[in-house]
């Protein structure tokens, strides 16, 4: 344990405050491919302002941090849509399974699809007649173990595909994420290092006008994320809850932010019936500043049915909405 806990610490010294908001971070944009790994999941989240390593104890840890899948003890099936910007439509949906109390195992499909566009050249810049499609794939495995009362570590290993026309873009990536209880009332804080992985370069042949060929592309990075957070509940009685909750995000490709978060939570514990109302902050992101939502927690027959909407704010782009439904056993 104290090995684990020297080495969380020495990253987030070496990642965490070697470049806290750096002037030029912005000139990153655009280093790196898949960047529909990026998009957040679940209403929940997303209401929070993303600030949500550190309190993901539901089926979205499938995405946030697989460290979590022990911090609820029901077998869970989420289901998120997102309308995403210039009708881009992104889709998640996944399943977590407790083998044992400390053990669990999770499965997750993420779909991007933008859509037909019309194809154009420098000949036709209105178009040919024929058209393309842009879509994104990513199907996950994670597990997840708590070693201790306090301590919990978890791994994700992805497969993406991102086809654009006639070209392919593969790969294999990599999460990983701690999650720690300090002991101190309900503070806790959790590291999670998303989309790990070699070099990504599409393949394929296309045929540009003068029936000139290409087949040779440039290799990108795939867009790395270092997140750590904070969360702690300032006020808790039988009714009522406030969950608050402070994340660092370092991203490869642009500069570092801080996230904010909090959910209000009303409980009648006689019936198993909440309500929830969120909120949520992003400081040092260009466009996205912030975000609201709110949830509703009903028991169903055997089952427990969530459901979470989350209003996404951007400056320039409107607004984003997403929709999310858990079903827990």
């Amino acid at each position: 344990m104290k090995k684990i806990l020297l080495l969380t610490a020495i990253l987030l010294t070496s990642q965490s405050f070697g470049q806290l908001f750096p002037v030029l971070g912005g000139q990153r944009a655009g280093i790196s491919a898949a960047q529909f790994l990026k998009i957040g999941v679940g209403g929940r989240a997303s209401s929070m302002g993303d600030a949500f390593v550190a309190v993901a104890n539901d089926a979205s840890a499938l995405y946030w941090n697989p460290a979590a899948l022990v911090q609820f003890n029901d077998n869970q099936a989420i289901f998120s849509y997102n309308s995403w910007l210039v009708d881009v439509k992104h889709n998640f949906a996944g399943g977590v399974y407790h083998i044992t109390p400390d053990d669990a195992i999770g499965a997750s499909v993420t779909m991007l699809s933008a859509g037909d566009m019309k194809v154009t050249t420098e000949f036709a810049p209105f178009g040919t007649g024929e058209y393309f499609t842009f879509s994104d794939l990513c199907v996950s495995l994670s597990y997840g173990r708590k070693m201790t009362d306090k301590f919990s570590f978890g791994a994700t290993v992805k497969y993406m595909e991102e086809t654009l026309d006639k070209l392919k873009m593969r790969g294999v990536l990599i999460d990983f994420g701690t999650y720690y209880w300090t002991g101190l009332g309900s503070t806790r804080f959790a590291v999670a290092f998303s989309n790990f992985g070699n070099q990504l370069a599409p393949d394929g042949e296309v045929v540009l006008v003068g029936k000139r060929s290409k087949s040779d592309w440039q290799e990108f990075a795939p867009p790395t994320m270092f997140r750590l957070g904070f969360a702690f509940e300032p006020y808790e009685t039988e009714h009522h809850k406030i969950t608050t909750s402070i994340q660092l995000n370092h991203p490869n490709d642009n500069s570092e932010n801080v996230s904010l978060g909090a959910e209000y939570t009303f409980m009648e514990p006689s019936t198993g019936l909440s309500f929830l109302l969120r909120g949520g902050y992003k400081i040092n992101v260009e466009e996205q500043n912030y975000s609201f939502g709110a949830g509703l927690n009903l028991p169903i027959s055997m089952a427990k049915f969530t459901l979470d909407y989350a209003l996404v704010n951007y400056d320039r782009l409107g607004a984003v909405h997403r929709l999310s439904i858990i079903l827990g056993i």
